[in-house]
This record gives C-alpha cells, sequence and structure tokens, in this order.
C-alpha cells in the first residue's frame, strides 16, 4: 500500500449551532494520510509553542467565556505534516454582574455634571437600563450605558442602579447612592449679592470716570484764554520819546512870548 503524507486537515465543531456558555462542544481534527496521523490542537498561536491536546478530538464538557479564540490542529505521520485553517470559536454568555462608575469621583456639589457609567462583560454586548429609588423595575429613567445630569439637583440624590441584558440573561448591579450637597438660601443669597457688586461696582466707576471727563472739558472750555495783542517793546519806547519832545516844545513856547513882550 502507497504511504503519503497528511492531506491538510478539516475541523468539525459540534454542535454546529450557536455556542453559549455552559454547553458541552467537540471539536475534531481529521486528515487522511498514511500511515495514520497524528494530531495536535493549538489556540490563539502562530507558532506550535501552546499545545492543547494530542487527540483527534478536543472536549469541553462545559465552555467557558475564556475558552473564546482562534483554534486550528496539525496532522503529521513519518512522510510530513500539515496545518488546518483556523476555527473561530465564539461563545455566548450572559451579563457579568455590572459596575457602576461615577465621574467626576470627588464629592457631587449642586449646578455640577455628573455623569454615571454602568458596564459589563457579556456576548452579545448587553443593553442597560438604569433605576432610581425602586426595589421593582417600575421606574426607568434611561436606557443608555450612561446616566447623564447636565445641572445636579439636590432632587437628583438618591439610590441608583443599571440592569445589564442580552437574551442569554440579565444581571443587576449593586446599588450607588449619589448625595448632591447643596447650598443653603441665606449662601445663595450671599453669592447672588457678591455677583451683582462685582457686577455693578465697574459700572459705576465707569460712569463716575465719564462724569470726572465731561466736567474737566467742560471747564477747560470756560477757562480759555481770550486772545491778546502783544506789544512791541521797541515801538512802546518810540512812542515815549515823541511824547517827551512834544512836551520839550511847549515848554519853550512861553519863553519865547515873554522875550517878545
Amino acid at each position: 500500500m502507497l504511504n503519503y503524507a497528511p492531506k491538510p486537515p478539516s475541523v468539525s465543531v459540534s454542535p454546529s449551532a450557536e455556542i453559549e456558555e455552559g454547553s458541552s462542544v467537540t471539536l475534531t481534527c481529521s486528515s487522511d494520510a498514511n500511515p495514520a496521523a497524528n494530531y495536535t490542537w493549538y489556540k490563539d498561536e502562530t507558532s506550535y509553542s501552546s499545545i492543547l491536546n494530542e487527540e483527534h478530538q478536543i472536549v469541553f464538557s462545559s465552555i467557558y467565556s475564556s475558552d473564546s479564540g482562534q483554534y486550528f490542529c496539525t496532522a503529521e505521520n513519518e512522510l510530513g505534516r500539515k496545518t488546518s485553517e483556523n476555527v473561530f470559536i465564539d461563545v455566548k454568555y450572559a451579563p457579568k454582574i455590572p459596575s457602576v462608575s461615577v465621574s467626576p469621583s470627588a464629592e457631587i456639589e449642586e449646578g455640577s455634571s455628573v455623569t454615571l457609567t454602568c458596564s459589563s462583560d457579556a456576548n452579545p454586548a448587553a443593553n442597560y437600563t438604569w433605576y432610581k429609588d425602586e426595589t421593582s423595575y417600575s421606574s426607568i429613567l434611561n436606557e443608555e450605558p450612561q446616566l447623564v445630569f447636565s445641572s445636579m439637583q439636590a432632587s437628583d440624590s438618591g439610590e441608583y442602579l443599571c440592569l445589564a441584558e442580552n437574551k442569554l440573561g440579565r444581571r443587576t448591579s449593586e446599588k450607588l447612592f449619589i448625595d448632591v450637597k447643596y447650598k443653603s438660601p441665606m449662601i445663595m443669597n450671599i453669592t447672588r449679592l457678591v455677583l451683582v457688586v462685582l457686577v455693578l461696582v465697574p459700572l459705576l466707576l465707569v460712569c463716575l470716570w465719564m462724569r470726572k471727563k465731561k466736567a474737566v472739558s467742560s471747564t477747560t472750555e470756560a477757562n480759555e484764554p481770550i486772545e491778546t495783542v502783544e506789544l512791541d517793546p521797541c515801538s512802546v519806547y518810540e512812542n515815549v520819546s515823541d511824547l517827551n519832545m512834544v512836551s520839550a516844545e511847549q515848554t519853550e513856547e512861553p519863553e519865547e512870548q515873554e522875550d517878545l513882550v
């Protein structure tokens, strides 16, 4: 009989339907070879460093979500070795217990922005629903993974929880208490007064400055100097000299008249 190396092996999955966590699953590797091939299974590796099994079948009696991944097998005899194509095993599972986070994580004050986020590991991905102050599911707040408060109010204080759900099941988070700190009316009135003062004082200063500027401008116009004619000192001196000469002539005339008499 003719001996030959293994043909490329094929991998079959049983059951062939969708794989759910906890179910039994069998992978079978088969190859035509003479002499008969020995089989080795690998997961999520391009090298042959992670050997799962050296049988032609690998059996999961109760498969887990962590078993999801790429599987392949090798068929080998003394004449050669062949490797199968990869087979992806996608294990579906119900949501794990959701966790809730708050951002920001510091003390929550009235008027601040707050985001609650619900997250759960699930396959297929979970849908989320938020509840507040209810033991039953009668008060649905939101059907998104995040619950956003753009401006937190005192009335938003309370216990929150979220539900993660897919077609395989549902899980509920622990309750989270949100305590919104709010300011007393007196503090709020003082705050408003401070804001009013901060707005009015600059306006008052501007008004006073403009009024003062206007008053200074009016005073300047009223006290504006009248235009005067500057006298030439030389011309003043000449005028004074002329007056002296005239006076001298008038003084000499009586003396001449006396001589004639």
